[in-house]
């Protein structure tokens, strides 16, 4: 777990707060007292001033009968900070459309809400996924916002280019 802070004061320091690691991870409370998993503050979308967990979009679009796997990131606007843009691979026998692409946008909205649901839909073949099998979200938005994508050291073989 700790491999990667070797020589790096910096990273030490910020996951390190006296006796407590800090993991990244966010939940929230809510009015009942239960504690819910937002995500990894990494991967959190900050819309409007909603925080989003990109599982929480990723499992609603999940529920269509057409999507197969989804990912999310999100992608800097100007007006709310970031949008929610939504990756999806298809089940056999779907193809991608213009009509499901607002089908899917129509469901989001309605399980989730206008605030939290995907403002873009992409269809893809497949998504990147690291050997263990978890979506490189990261991946994701280095890919679409043109950026350098980093260590690729844990990505799937033969995983989407």
């Amino acid at each position: 777990m700790f491999r990667g802070y070797l020589g790096q004061e910096e990273r030490y320091r910020r996951c390190f707060a006296g006796d407590l690691y800090l993991t990244g991870d966010l939940a929230k409370r809510d009015a009942d007292g239960y504690f819910w998993f937002v995500g990894r503050a990494d991967d959190v979308i900050k819309s409007a001033g909603h925080l989003i967990g990109p599982f929480e979009v990723e499992s609603a679009l999940m529920e269509h009968p057409a999507v197969a796997e989804a990912g999310v990131i999100g992608k800097p606007d100007e007006m709310v900070g970031e949008i929610v843009k939504a990756f999806v691979t298809l089940k056999t026998g779907f193809e991608p459309s213009e009509e499901l692409r607002l089908a899917l946008l129509g469901h989001a909205r309605t399980r989730l809400g206008a605030a939290v649901a995907p403002k873009e839909i992409a269809f893809v073949a497949t998504l990147p996924r690291t050997r263990s099998g978890k979506i490189m979200r990261r991946l994701l938005k280095a890919r679409e916002l043109g950026l350098p994508e980093g260590d690729l050291s844990t990505l799937e073989a033969g995983a989407a280019e």
